[in-house]
């Protein structure tokens, strides 16, 4: 044998660079389960259920083209227990020249393979992952020796690298970005009739392996009666030509709003598709920008969708390589208290964080705002350990892989990589979630007041921040005018909050 071609679970594109070349006589493609990648963080079975049956999917289509495939299950008489013990099983059995793969997506799995390779004494061919629209190598050199990173830069030279939304080489509608347009709330009736996204049902596929996570994996968190993901690049597309139909033309004006017991909004849903490469951003935005030249969509809603694919999504990928190892380990506060236990609950009094978490709970899905300003808010303000915390995100979103997910727990909800790509602590009182949403309604706490037993958490904590920042968040413009708010209030006012804050932090489990 030729190659033995690798195709890890978050890696399942038709086109991927580790398939190319690929010869049926001479090659070999292996896929493996293993209980080690649903238990290395405490996996909601949702999470579970999509990347297995999104992998059993894979292995059919390469198998309908008429390509050799090992396929190594969880429910196999002897599975693998890890990624490596499958590899060197197959390594042994097939005795290839070398072993190919494209680029992890995440160090720990990368290294991983390194290393059973080199136990193996076998080549490792790790490909460059075409999947993306900026490469590592790209990244690297477009960051150079900088020591903050701005996303806006490097999204701006993607639009002209890839020239997407762009007039004559100017920005269409004359700016580059029309965020300020979409961060509307709700009225306080609510929001109007919602298109709800398409849910695809589980076909025999699926359905095994729902029955095989019921029973191995019984104890994790979350429950799969709701499960509808697309786990094909079928239903993928099927999945993205709804969204741009029915939601797209909605999305930017209330992408950052909230509300009892809407867990989708206008949101695309794609991410847990593009994650898995079940959909190339490419089609992703072309369908966004075809849209708006017909007329389907307005401009900041198309613009606003294209920053998170071409933007942000790219950003945090380059971010990840530049920054790992060093990134997993980063808490620039030195937060130590541990993630209450009710985040794999819900069970709390706070009703923000009950719908937040609840939700997660039944989709495996929350939107960007419930992520960064509900739950990445409140473990920011609790002082809750940056390594539990991304553990707990990696863990309970369907579309959580570390590349996409660790940047975004350690650098924007948690400021714990010291602003390397953020301006600022993402940090709010109660009365920014009483703004964005109608979770305060009925909630036994208080968002107005900053101190007392019905004080919000938030509000109380939020204050408290600030009171122990108050000399870095006086140096930083962006948070001068929050520590001058702080430097208003009186020395008892400020030892209330204190006081409070403490009686918050003591009793967290009970809130």
């Amino acid at each position: 044998m030729r190659n033995l071609v690798l195709i890890l679970g978050d890696q399942l594109d038709a086109d991927s660079a580790a398939l190319s070349g690929f010869d049926p006589q001479h090659d070999r493609v292996v896929m493996i389960e293993c209980p080690a990648e649903a238990t290395h963080v405490w996996s909601h079975k949702a999470r579970i259920v999509l990347f297995l049956s999104a992998m059993r999917h894979f292995a059919e289509l390469l198998r309908d083209r008429g390509w050799p495939v090992s396929y190594r299950a969880t429910d196999d008489p002897a599975p693998a227990a890890t990624l490596a013990d499958g590899l060197i099983a197959e390594i042994g059995q097939h005795l290839p020249e070398r072993v190919v793969v494209c680029e992890p997506g995440e160090l720990r799995v990368r290294e991983m393979l390194e290393q059973a390779c080199h136990d193996s004494g076998l080549p490792l061919e790790i490909r460059p992952d075409t999947h993306f629209l900026c490469s590592s190598a790209e990244f690297t050199a477009w960051a150079g020796s900088r020591k903050v990173l701005r996303m806006e830069f490097f999204y701006r030279e993607m639009r002209r690298r890839h020239r997407v939304l762009l007039e004559d080489g100017t920005p269409a509608g004359g700016r580059w970005n029309f965020d300020a347009a979409n961060r509307s709330a709700f009225p306080k009736a609510g929001p109007p009739a919602l298109p709800q996204p398409l849910r695809f049902a589980p076909d025999g596929i699926t359905r095994a392996v729902i029955d095989l996570v019921v029973r191995r994996y019984a104890d994790h968190p979350g429950t799969l009666e709701d499960f509808g993901w697309p786990v094909t690049h079928e239903d993928a597309r099927t999945a993205l030509a709804d969204f741009i139909e029915h939601r797209l033309s909605g999305f930017g004006r209330h992408q950052d709003a909230m509300w009892t017991d809407m867990p989708f909004g206008w949101h695309s849903l794609l991410s847990v598709a593009l994650n898995l490469k079940l959909l190339n951003p490419r089609e992703v935005i072309a369908a966004a920008v075809d849209a708006w030249q017909r007329g389907q969509a307005p401009l900041p809603a198309v613009e606003g969708f294209v920053r998170q694919i071409l933007g942000w999504r790219e950003f945090v990928r380059g971010v990840y390589w530049l920054d790992m190892p060093q990134l997993l380990e980063a808490n620039h506060f030195g937060h130590e208290h541990p993630l209450p236990a009710w985040y794999w609950t819900g069970e709390t009094q706070m009703n923000c964080l009950h719908q937040a978490i609840g939700q997660t709970l039944r989709y495996g899905y929350a939107h960007h705002i419930q992520r960064l300003m509900v739950t990445g808010n409140f473990a920011l303000l609790a002082g809750l350990q940056p390594r539990a915390v991304h553990e707990w995100y990696l863990a309970v979103y369907v579309d959580a892989v570390e590349w996409a997910e660790l940047p975004n727990t350690a650098g924007m909800a948690l400021y714990a990589n010291s602003g390397r790509f953020t301006s600022k602590p993402y940090v709010a009182s109660g009365a920014y979630i009483g703004r964005m949403s109608n979770y305060c309604r009925g909630c036994r706490y208080d968002p107005k007041l900053r101190s007392g037993p019905r004080a919000c958490p938030y509000t109380v904590l939020y204050w408290n921040f600030l009171d122990r920042h108050e000399v870095e968040f006086s140096a930083n413009p962006r948070t001068v005018l929050m520590a001058r708010n702080i430097s208003r209030l009186s020395p008892a006012e400020r030892g209330a909050i204190r006081q409070s804050a403490d009686r918050i932090l003591a009793t967290i489990q009970q809130l």
